[in-house]
């Protein structure tokens, strides 16, 4: 089988993802998907803003009518930094016989080479880069042994922090997310304002 792997922060998932997961599965032609929500994402130091059974929650909420689409807690579970070589072993003990693929934005890849032990990473999954119309990846990375495949990705201009920032403000979230995700977060009060 063709398992591809999409990670994050998820907080708190949108469309924008859903849409790169899809892309993902249609372009690459896998048979199945697996989102990985972090619990904190190593080049992204800032901390995230609901608990992880929340962003679990939500994720679960937005994917659970689509049969393409898994979510896996077991970075939550093991809690800490979540590198991406970690992960990566543990879905190869799951999965010794499939092939593996780690889907990320084309606005990573130029990083690639900074990420965790990339060198035995590489061994251990492909990966996709999502290419957003009107952006092109100017740079790739040089890693011996990189098996790297190109996917069209859609340009939605949607970001968690800007969902965040909406919900503390009480503004619509609406066509931003699926409506279960929505209806999880209002009614668990995530992202309200502070006074």
């Amino acid at each position: 089988m063709k398992i591809g792997f999409l990670g994050g922060s998820f907080d708190p998932v949108h469309f924008g993802h859903l849409l790169a997961a899809q892309d993902a599965i249609e372009q690459q032609h896998l048979d199945r998907l697996i989102f990985v929500p972090a619990a904190q994402a190593p080049l992204k130091p800032q901390e995230v803003r609901a608990p992880a059974a929340d962003r679990l929650a939500m994720l679960r909420a937005a994917v659970d009518h689509d049969p393409r689409f898994e979510v896996s807690s077991w970075e939550l579970e093991r809690g800490g930094i979540s590198y991406t070589i970690d992960s990566a072993q543990y879905f190869r003990a799951q999965f010794p016989d499939d092939e593996l693929y780690w889907i990320i934005g084309g606005d990573q890849l130029p990083n690639l080479h900074r990420w965790h032990r990339i060198t035995e990473l590489v061994q251990l999954v492909e990966f996709i880069f999502l290419e957003r119309p009107g952006y092109p990846v100017k740079a790739h990375p040089v890693i011996p042994g990189l098996r790297l495949h190109r996917c069209d990705g859609h340009l939605l201009a949607v970001s968690s922090s800007e969902l965040r920032e909406r919900a503390a403000q009480g503004l619509s979230l609406d066509y931003f997310m699926p409506h279960k995700a929505i209806v999880y977060l209002r009614e668990n009060g995530l992202y309200r304002a502070t006074s």
